[in-house]
Parts: structure tokens; C-alpha cells; sequence
């Protein structure tokens, strides 16, 4: 399984680690509603099957030459 030793709930600084980015892509992504997410108070957590479904979509969008 992908990321299988990250927690079940990130936060966006730990969703940008796992992804090799930076915080503020990561938060753009968020925002953007690109990767899926739930705020809580102005806490924003994002459940690790959301990271997946956007790492595993992105066999969908590769174009070949």
C-alpha cells in the first residue's frame, strides 16, 4: 500500500513531506481542492485516502509523446 507509514489524518506540513513539495504548494493543492481535506475550526486535516486517490490519479493525467 502507498504511504503505509504515514498516520490516517495529516496535516498539510506532513502531506507536503510525503509529497516532496513545499507547504505552500501543499496548501495550494488543499485549497484549490485538489488533494481532499476537512477543515475543523481552522485546523486542516487530511485523511491519508485522500492522498492517495490524488498520487494514484496522476496515472490518469501522464501524456504520452
Amino acid at each position: 500500500m502507498v504511504f503505509k507509514e504515514l498516520p490516517d489524518i495529516l496535516t498539510v506540513p506532513q502531506v507536503a513531506q510525503a509529497l516532496g513539495i513545499g507547504k505552500n504548494t501543499a496548501y495550494r493543492l488543499v485549497n484549490d481542492r485538489v488533494i481532499g481535506s476537512k477543515h475543523i475550526g481552522r485546523k486542516i486535516i487530511v485523511p491519508k485516502a485522500c492522498l492517495v486517490d490524488y498520487v494514484l490519479s496522476a496515472r490518469y493525467t501522464v501524456t504520452s509523446p
